[in-house]
């Protein structure tokens, strides 16, 4: 494996960035997995030595030393550890807990820098084109930073310009990423289970779809769409006239975050309590709206994507990560659900299995999930704990060895975050309360006559649509010849013994009757020794048919007692 690895690292980048990687995770007290990997003997066939220190780590929790590790990697690995920070259902608490911790640290690239990628993507001078173009950038990140400006019209926008050079970079650790995955998954057998090519694979369009600008405007004028009825939440107006790859030009919109906003403890002044309940109300009932109804959601909730405008409407703004859940996966969830309310551990058992392509024993997995209802059953639904109830659900997962889809992954972190923000909003907040409606709803028109008919009918279309490309595709590998028929009849090997004994008896009486004849054909022949007055080889045919004939008639007998 080191061998094909180092096939692939074609340029001398590659090799040194390489290096770097398995220097930050010494120093940082992962030397083990730099050895167990084979990275080390990768690097020095390559002539690279590393330098083997960072005990002093050791007395240091493992999730500590990995956090700080994909720190000082740069943003490709701060970005794949919030991820992983997202996947309670692979990791424990306290890792997830650890690697949410993760923030960027990127200092802003001088205008001077950014100018020419960013004339070459407006067309012109920003000066030349904005009213007002504010050269010093208003925040930075590791992807992008933005630049306040104002068009003709006197709207104020922003101007998010990805970094220059940042693609080139992306890709580089990716490719390593995808090797070092293939290594984990092939040398660490504990890992295995997290699919680490898998979840990798997946990381790497996400963050590639993050670099394409025009992919977060696309997202966001569907979600302003989607959340029209609700006057208290805003996305920012998109202008696609400047939006391109590396540039994205939108509405600017002011105010603190709500996390700034609490922290400065200005919800709890005179009007504050009830805006903030407020909030926390209508922000819960837009998100669960998206999810369950529409199917498009922003999957990084936090305080600091949520902005607090004059007029007390909560803008919403970072559209780079939003989930999409299929009609079949929010049935899923709902149904989820539904088995807490009825006691049903057969459909939960069915769903989580649904979920997983891992073997699973499925007696363990329905004992398990007979606890986790009981712990829930009897309650409404709007008195559920939705943490708590998240929380024991993903444990489920974990000490049963699942495997949650990367969609649920992330249905189940929004939830999760919206419950906590909720809470930081208004003591009092239950988040159930607002998912009671939505999931009665859905489970009254998911057993509906009409929906019943309609899923019926769709899926006998679907198989209509596919049944011609099937039996053609039959019949093209049929005159290929590369049709086999495998039959797995029960019993089929007790049969065969059977005919292979009969056959072989058949066999010894074939040769005994002729053994008699030609016994008989001989005694009728003078001349030559005898034995008793009868030729010899006449008394030989005759005691040889004897003794085949006797084990043919005990052989008989003794099948028949069978």
């Amino acid at each position: 494996m080191p061998s094909v690895l180092l096939e692939t690292l074609t340029t001398a980048r590659d090799l040194g960035r390489l290096h770097e990687i398995a220097a930050v995770l010494i120093r940082h007290g992962l030397g083990d997995t730099v050895r167990r990997l084979g990275l080390a003997g990768l690097l020095e066939q390559a002539g690279r030595a590393l330098h083997w220190k960072g005990a002093e780590q050791l007395g240091r929790e493992p999730e500590v030393r990995l956090r700080e590790a994909f720190e000082a990697l740069g943003p490709t690995f701060v970005k794949l550890g919030q991820v992983l920070a997202g996947r309670p259902d692979l990791l424990p608490p306290a890792w997830t807990e650890e690697l949410s911790r993760l923030h960027e640290h990127a200092t802003a690239v001088p205008i001077e820098e950014i100018r020419a990628q960013l004339v070459e993507d407006l067309g012109d001078e920003p000066e030349a084109l904005f009213a007002a173009f504010d050269p010093e950038p208003l925040a930075a990140a590791s992807i992008a930073q933005v630049h306040r400006a104002t068009l003709r019209d006197g709207t104020a926008v922003v101007l998010k310009i990805r970094r220059p050079g940042i693609r080139e970079v992306v890709e580089a650790d990716l490719r390593l990423i995808a090797r070092i995955a293939e290594l984990a998954e092939a040398e660490l057998p504990e890992l295995r289970r997290f699919r680490p090519r898998g979840l990798v694979r997946r990381f790497s369009s996400s963050l590639r779809n993050e670099l394409d600008l025009r992919l977060e405007a696309k997202n966001a004028v569907r979600l302003a769409s989607n959340l029209a009825p609700d006057a208290l939440l805003v996305v920012p107006r998109m202008f696609p006239v400047w939006t391109r790859e590396r540039l994205c030009v939108m509405e600017y919109l002011e105010g603190p975050s709500l996390g700034d906003w609490v922290r400065a403890g200005k919800q709890d002044g005179a009007s504050g309590p009830g805006l903030a309940a407020r909030i926390a109300a209508v922000g819960a009932d837009a998100v669960l709206r998206s999810v369950l109804v529409d199917g498009c959601f922003h999957a990084d909730p936090h305080p600091g994507n949520l902005i607090l405008l004059a007029d007390g409407r909560v803008g919403l703004i970072d559209f780079g990560m939003v989930g999409f859940l299929s009609a079949t996966r929010r049935r899923e969830f709902l149904d989820i659900l539904q088995a807490v309310v009825t006691r049903d551990t057969d459909l939960a058992v069915s769903v989580l299995l649904g979920w997983t392509d891992a073997d699973v024993d499925t007696d363990l997995l329905a004992q398990d999930c007979a606890g986790f209802i009981d712990r829930y059953h009897g309650l409404p639904l709007s008195e559920f704990d939705t943490a708590e109830l998240l929380g024991d659900l993903l444990s489920l997962v974990r000490e049963n060895d699942l495997f949650l889809p990367s969609d649920v992954a992330m249905l189940l972190k929004v939830f999760l975050s919206l419950d906590g923000l909720g809470r930081l909003l208004d003591p009092n907040f239950v988040m159930a309360k607002h998912l009671e409606p939505f999931a009665r709803a859905a489970w009254r028109e998911q057993h509906s006559p009409l929906t019943v008919v309609r899923r019926g009918m769709r899926g006998f279309g679907a198989l209509l649509q596919t049944l011609p490309g099937d039996l053609k595709q039959l019949a093209r590998q049929t005159r290929r010849g590369r049709v086999h028929l495998e039959l797995d009849v029960e019993g089929l090997d007790r049969l065969t013994q059977r005919i292979d004994r009969s056959v072989s008896r058949l066999t010894v009486g074939l040769i005994t009757a002729a053994l008699i004849v030609g016994t008989a054909i001989s005694l009728t022949v003078p001349g030559g020794p005898t034995v008793a007055g009868l030729p010899l080889f006449g008394f030989l045919g005759f005691t040889s048919s004897l003794a085949a004939g006797l084990w043919v008639l005990w052989s008989v007998l003794r099948s028949g007692r069978r």
